[in-house]
């Protein structure tokens, strides 16, 4: 299995790259989120990968991200879903959108991707459900405001929140508040609910 994949960039024709790695091109699909992340061709770049074989083809996906990864790959284990699905839920949210989405069980935002239907988008939040967990949704580049959601939203639910209340919860907190502000102003908002 390739799991990671370095070397020059050589083309992009959306949602493929070429990178060439010791003089062999290697095609990578890539989500949208991904593509926006890509330095100029010609530069060196490093991807996350995912190599799919079956019987009429080889594909090797990339991402920038390890969360990215995890979700594209808990999505093509859902029956009915492809690789070409996952990707255009990756390109139509960010993972911390496909996170909440899951968690506050909302199939509107999945039917605003390309292809997915009501159905489809129902099928996606029950099979889905507790299986990308909060922290899935924490990228490695995220700001200081999303490291300190983040720590909120995990307090909350070592308090025994359940993920629902406390990404509602997180909602109602003020964008600039402190680690210990969020929690009190999570724990007043889940008081009075």
């Amino acid at each position: 299995m390739i799991g990671r994949i370095q070397g020059t960039l050589i083309a992009i024709h959306p949602p493929r790259l070429v990178v060439d790695c010791h003089g062999v091109g290697y095609e990578v699909d890539v989500p949208m989120s991904t593509l926006y992340q890509l330095p100029a061709v010609n530069n060196t770049i490093t991807l996350l990968t995912h190599f799919q074989v079956r019987e009429d083809a080889q594909q090797l996906f990339g991402f920038a991200t390890e969360s990215e990864r995890e979700a594209f790959r808990a999505l093509i284990k859902i029956s009915g879903v492809g690789s070409r699905t996952a990707l255009a839920v990756l390109s139509g949210m960010s993972v911390n959108e496909l996170v909440q989405a899951i968690a506050l069980q909302e199939p509107v935002r999945f039917t605003q991707v390309p292809g997915i239907g009501k159905k489809t988008a129902e099928r996606l939040l029950l099979e889905l459900k507790g299986k990308l967990g909060p922290d899935l949704g924490a990228d490695i580049g995220a700001s200081a405001n999303t490291e300190s959601s983040s720590e909120v939203l995990q307090a909350l639910l070592a308090l025994g929140y359940s993920e629902k209340e406390a990404l509602l919860a997180l909602k109602q907190i003020a964008p600039d508040a402190s680690v210990s502000e969020g929690i009190r102003q999570g724990l007043q908002y889940l008081s009075k609910v």
